[in-house]
Formats: structure tokens, sequence, C-alpha cells
């Protein structure tokens, strides 16, 4: 494009003239498509409450606040297959290769005693900076400082995230997946990797590359779906840094999609934002664009029933709202095809609207 624009400017101005309309109309274009999905909840918008049963596998996501599954009213309805609960690295390797994995068995049986199931969310990154999610031994020069601080668009510190694209690093990660698969590969109902996007790069730390860790993440994946041969694996494929679909598209995001397929790592991601340009044109397209063997997965965040991403504050949980809980289920149903949903136990959100919707028969 760029070097056909000095040609026809060397041209004079009569081509001057009709080469810029021809520009404008390939922007345009790219506009028309990236706002192709936009409109699309519009179709589910007659959806109400009750909510029958399905084929999907509902679970509860409870985050690390694990202890909120007791007595918990989704105990009770035939709808939710279980919980899906966070558990860090540094919780489960406190110190190299000594793993302890109490506070995980409690949870699986408790929820077995209730008829329930669990599934695993390992966490190697955190979303506030006083916390890092792994060991403290890899936070040392061996392991190249273990943990990268991550950025938000303000160029604040978010959180940190292990050093994925860091082969001593993940050869650790990957023992932990081993020695978790040996314990629990066929009690669970699964695990999931935490979300590929992170707000890092190779200026924020100098050791990133993007090749790396587009490498680091398939290796992972290959070594989650060894670990877990019986239980269902999946990673959240968001979004990867250096790309934004769909006009800077490097394949990346892709390249793990139809990676995953391949290898039989099902496929998802955090945040069913079904008005947010950003998710429908990154990993809500790939699960409505292709056609998938493995399962596809969905989470309703907190900060999602209000159409949002993360926590709220006071006032705006008193602030009244509409239940787009139908709506958000169709549109996972029928747009994405899922297989699974994970239901976020924020309140007041979860009992006001997805425990009133969602219909409780047997």
């Amino acid at each position: 494009m760029y070097s056909t624009f000095k040609k026809i400017k060397k041209s004079g101005l009569l081509i001057w003239g009709f080469f810029f309309p021809f520009y404008g109309h390939l922007n345009a274009q790219e506009k028309n498509f990236s706002e192709r999905y936009m409109e699309v909840y519009k179709k589910y918008s007659d959806a109400a409450c009750p909510i029958k049963k399905d084929n999907i596998k509902h679970f509860v996501y409870f985050g690390k606040k694990r202890k909120l599954i007791i007595g918990h009213p989704f105990l009770l309805h035939s709808i939710f297959i279980g919980a899906q609960i966070m558990y860090s690295w540094r919780e489960l390797e406190p110190e190299k290769g000594k793993y302890d994995f109490s506070i995980l068995k409690q949870d699986y049986e408790y929820l077995k005693n209730h008829s329930k199931k669990l599934f695993i969310q390992l966490q190697d990154a955190t979303f506030n900076p006083k916390y890092k999610a792994v060991p403290d031994y890899l936070l040392t020069k061996e392991y190249n400082g273990g943990a990268a601080l991550q950025y938000n668009d303000d160029k604040k510190p978010e959180g940190w995230v292990a050093k994925r694209w860091n082969k001593k690093v993940r050869e650790r990660f990957q023992l932990l997946l081993l020695a978790l698969g040996k314990e629990f590969d066929g009690k669970i109902e699964g695990i999931n990797l935490q979300e590929t996007s992170i707000g890092v790069n190779s200026n924020t730390d100098t050791s990133f590359s993007e090749g790396l860790y587009l490498q680091g993440l398939k290796e992972n994946m290959v070594a989650l779906k060894k670990s877990f041969p019986t239980s269902m694996v999946m990673i959240y494929a968001n979004f990867i840094p250096g790309e934004w679909l769909p006009g800077n598209d490097k394949g990346y995001l892709r390249s793990i999609y139809q990676f995953g397929e391949k290898i039989g790592v099902g496929l998802g991601g955090p945040d069913l934002m079904i008005k947010r340009k950003g998710q429908l044109n990154h990993f809500l397209a790939m699960m409505h664009e292709e056609h998938y063997t493995v399962p596809l997965c969905i989470a309703v965040q907190d900060g999602n029933y209000i159409g949002k991403t993360g926590g709220t504050d006071e006032a705006t949980r008193k602030k009244p709202h509409n239940n787009i809980v139908p709506v958000l289920l169709s549109f996972a149903k029928d747009f994405l095809h899922i297989n699974y949903l994970f239901w976020s136990n924020q309140e007041p959100y979860f009992k006001t609207d997805v425990l009133s919707c969602i219909s409780n028969d047997k």
C-alpha cells in the first residue's frame, strides 16, 4: 500500500485526488468489518426468564474466595454442575518441588459430598501489583525474576504474570501440572489456564518477545493435556500481546485456537461482553466463526451482569438494572455454541439475576 501511494503521488494532482477516495473506502470497509458483530445481541433481546435446563455445563465461579462454597445456594440447584475455583501457583508449591494440595483436596471432597464437581483455574497472573501468584523461589536470577510487572493502557502497574516466555519458568510450571494431574486427573471436572492477555511487551520487559510468548503458551497447552488426559482441559485465549484484531492480525490468537483444536485443549475466555468491540473481534469471533470438536467455554465475570468488566462499588450495586442473564445465555448458546458456562458469584447479581432466573427443575 505504501509503495503504491508513493507512485500515485508522483503522477500529479489528478490521480492524487482519485486515490484518496479509494483509500477512504478501504478504511470504511475495515471499520464496517470490525463492527460486524456489534448488534448481534439484539437478536436475543426477547430472551426471558425462567431459563430451562439445557445441555450446557453450568458452573459457579468463586475466584479465590473458596470458602464461599460452604452452604452456598448453588449446592441445592440442579442446573449447576459444580464450582470453578482459582488456586495460585504459590499456594500449591510453597517451596521448590514441595507441593501442597490440601486446600484443593478439601474443596474437592466438600463438593463431592454434595454431588458437585470441581473445576480448577490455575493462577499464574494477578491483577493487583501488590500480589504475585508465583512461588518465591522463582523470584531469583536463576529464573530471570520469575514474574513480570503488567501495565494497563495508561502505563500504570496492574499486576504480575509468570514469565511464560521463559523456558526455566515454564519447566517448573509444567512440573506442577504433572503433579496435579497425578493427583486429580479423572476426579475433577476440568482445569484451565488463565487468560492469554497480559500487559507486557519488550519495552516493559526486555526478555519478552511475541514469538517466545506464543511458543510458551503452546508448550503449556501440550503439558496440560498430557498431565490431564481424562479431565477436561482448557485455556482462556482472549487476546495476545502484539496484535489487535481485525486490523493488526498477526495470526497469534488464531494459531492458539487452531492448536487447541489440534491437540484437544478446550478454548474460551473470560468476560462475556456482548456489546464490546474488543471481545467481539477477538475470542468471541474465534469461537463463532469456526467449527470445533473441543469444548468451548465462556465466563460471565464480575461486572458482566451489567455490561462491564471488574468489580463494582456499593453505589453501582444499589442502582436498578435490567436482568440480562437470559440474553447472555442465549448469546453464548446460539452464537458461540459453548459447552461450559462459568457464572461469577458476584453479588448481588448472582442471587438476584442468576438464581432468580434459572429454573431449578430436576
